[in-house]
């Protein structure tokens, strides 16, 4: 018989702990909470403190069950669910269910699962700390409130299914208001003037700048002819040749907000299929001889603490793979935000020496790509900054100055390992210059005048969307993941192209929020309650003060609007054409993602088509049809083609955006690359600059 019961939330966690603790341990899985508030009640004594009256979840009985016979049995119990907020929830839920005293050391963390940090945590056991769990249950409490009491309003007046969140009804916020500057944008045109110059058999290219040492903007055609008349002929002076030496630096290591980012850019991966595979290797892989190891850090975190022992390890492998030279001298900046639970460290291998590509047998495709990237970006940051000599050079005809630079690696640094990608696709490359002195004379080859627009700001991707939430001091490492899934499975918002757009459905539900809680998608009002329950978290504030600060404001709130919100009936609309299958007339309906259309015999007949859409763009082989989008019957690829099908067949993969080739008058379309959208021409080489 086992000693030692000890708790976890999953059986791999709970096998890969076994493994090092040894034969008078039985380490057993919660799978996840054992209570909560109920579903079908509010759960709160609000009169009484906010008291909340948790019950085991349904299908937990028999876990629990199994638990208390086995607490009964072990002379003590440890309870090591994960080191964050939620983990000493579980923990503390667990101890008052099984009778455990949540004052005596029965509260075990660890940031990785390996034999010596497991052996270590388990030498210092402690009390649990109501700190966090009353930051947790604060938290809880507040999106209880809110939930149950917005959300019947919104079935009540707009659609049965729909809910209300503190932080989601932000993020939804964010997403319409920039449809709304996408929408209202306005193009602004501008010129650039690129050329390519000649210094006996080197090139190099330089684009204009200005005129008389001052910078100029094109903005229009007649400019830039003004300017090509400007100059004489195709000869150059070289005025003034600047040489510096720039530093850098590595990106520190991963915080969970980070590394979303990063895996969204590098490896195309979904924020939650990112969490995921890193919750697969933070609770252990079976490597083979060494057995089942936990090979990364706990992945929920916003710091960028890195322990002693880790950095040391790091160093020992720079030294041995690359020089010592390699080593980073400098004091890496790190990220302890005030709002960070920094308990934790950035997310990082267990060992830098378990090699990506010596577990790739052991790993799938995208855990192996994952945990590369995690190894990659922690021994980086541990390296030292890149060094690389830029040269700037002036070159004047007749007044007109163009800019030449370049650039070249002098010394790799931690680029030898790894570079962080970039929102706008742009990847440094080396671009040298030739050998150029103050006073001598090169040729320019043709000028190359290009007409841009300004684009509007991008729609939000998921990775993109994290990174403001957290900007924002909205929402934590643990509840990113949840709010992207709640807007989307609400209807509020859809994914187009892998960016959110609001649906019709999102825009009414935020505007009736707006109207009677403005508070609720107020992104200070949001960011501040974040750090009262960071206060909550620290002792230095009381969970039910913070509680009861916010129901005083919202209370007459709720009930304003429930005597003065309208009801917002969501009509189903004529479409104006029948049902080919009965006859009957088609309806445009609001469905999960916005519109559709419906037959109105429903539910004798189940006929649903997706409405045509029109984007605004005259067909250019008929000259009379309007485009509209399509979709392919058999893998439901976008594409567009003329709405006078079959008389013109015309037909496009790319966006046709109405507007011409400045160059040929041929049409210009958006065309979807591997790191963004690009205007081309489809007729000549015409193209804009990518956009992201």
């Amino acid at each position: 018989m086992s000693d030692y019961l000890v708790i976890v939330e999953s059986p791999s966690k709970a096998k890969t702990i076994e493994k090092y603790l040894g034969k008078k341990y039985k380490v057993v899985a919660s799978m996840g909470h054992v209570r909560d508030l109920p579903k079908s009640q509010m759960g709160i004594e609000v009169k009484n403190n906010f008291t909340p009256k948790y019950i085991t979840i349904r299908g937990k009985g028999p876990v629990l069950k199994d638990l208390k016979s086995a607490a009964k049995k072990a002379k003590k119990v440890y309870l090591a669910a994960d080191p964050d907020r939620e983990g000493e929830a579980i923990a503390w839920h667990l101890a008052n269910t099984l009778n455990v005293d949540i004052e005596s050391d029965c509260r075990v963390v660890f940031n990785e699962i390996t034999k010596d940090a497991i052996k270590e945590s388990f030498k210092h056991p402690r009390a649990i700390n109501m700190d966090l769990v009353d930051a947790q249950q604060a938290r809880r409490i507040l999106d209880r409130l809110v939930g149950y009491n917005i959300s019947p309003l919104l079935w009540k007046k707009v659609k049965k299914g729909l809910s209300a969140g503190r932080v989601q009804s932000v993020a939804v916020r964010l997403i319409i208001d920039r449809e709304k500057e996408i929408q209202s944008f306005i193009p602004e045109e501008f010129w650039t003037i690129k050329t390519e110059f000649v210094k006996g058999k080197d090139t190099f290219e330089a684009s204009f700048y200005g005129v008389n040492g001052e910078k100029v903007q094109l903005t229009n055609e007649a400019q830039v002819k003004d300017i090509l008349e400007t100059m004489k002929d195709n000869s150059f002076s070289v005025e003034n040749v600047a040489k510096k030496e720039r530093k850098r630096n590595p990106a520190l290591p991963f915080t969970t907000s980070s590394l979303q980012q990063e895996a969204a850019r590098k490896l195309n991966m979904r924020a939650k299929k990112t969490m995921m595979l890193a919750q697969q290797l933070y609770e252990g892989i079976d490597i083979g001889k060494q057995g089942t190891v936990g090979l990364i850090t706990y992945m929920r975190t916003d710091s960028t603490r890195i322990s002693e022992t880790a950095q040391e390890e790091a160093r020992s492998y720079i030294t041995e793979a690359f020089g010592s030279e390699y080593i980073g001298t400098e004091k890496k900046k790190e990220t302890k935000k005030a709002n960070a639970q920094d308990a934790h460290e950035a997310i990082r291998p267990t060992s830098v020496m378990r090699k990506p590509e010596e577990l790739k047998s052991f790993l799938s495709r995208d855990q192996h790509r994952l945990y590369k990237l995690i190894w990659e970006r922690f021994v980086a940051s541990q390296m030292a900054s890149a060094i690389m000599d830029t040269v700037t050079a002036k070159l004047i005809n007749n007044n007109v100055q163009f800019r030449a630079s370049g650039s070249v690696v002098k010394f790799p640094g931690f680029m030898k390992v790894y570079v962080e990608s970039k929102d706008d696709g742009a990847e440094e490359k080396d671009k040298m210059l030739p050998p150029l002195e103050i006073g001598e004379t090169v040729f320019s080859k043709d000028m190359e005048p290009k007409q841009h627009f300004t684009q509007p700001p991008p729609r939000y991707t998921e990775a993109r969307l994290v990174r403001t939430l957290e900007e924002l001091g909205i929402g934590r490492p643990s509840t990113y993941v949840p709010t992207l899934e709640t807007i989307q499975k609400r209807g509020y918002v859809a994914l187009d192209n892998k960016r959110f757009v609001p649906t019709e459905l999102g825009e009414i539900v935020i505007e009736l929020i707006l109207e009677f809680f403005p508070e609720i998608i107020n992104i200070e009002f949001t960011a501040n309650m974040e750090q009262n329950l960071d206060e909550v978290e620290a002792g230095k504030a009381n969970w039910v003060k913070i509680v009861d600060d916010f129901y005083v404001g919202f209370e007459p709130r709720l009930e304003k609007a429930e005597k003065e919100m309208r009801e917002v009936e969501i009509k189903d609309e004529p479409a104006g054409e029948d049902c080919e299958l009965c006859g009957h007339p088609m309806v445009f309906k609001m469905g999960k993602y916005g519109k559709f259309m419906a037959c109105s015999n429903f539910p004798d007949c189940r006929n649903t088509k997706p409405i045509v859409k029109e984007i605004g763009v005259t067909c250019p082989k008929c000259d009379k049809g309007q485009i509209i989008e399509r979709r392919s019957n058999k893998k439901k690829r976008l594409f567009y083609g003329c709405g006078t099908y079959p008389e013109c067949d015309f037909v496009s993969w790319d966006k046709p955006i109405g507007r011409k080739c400045p160059k040929c008058e041929g049409m210009l379309v958006e065309k979807k690359l591997k790191k963004g959208v690009q205007v081309q021409c489809i007729s000549c080489d015409y193209e804009e600059e990518q956009q992201m």
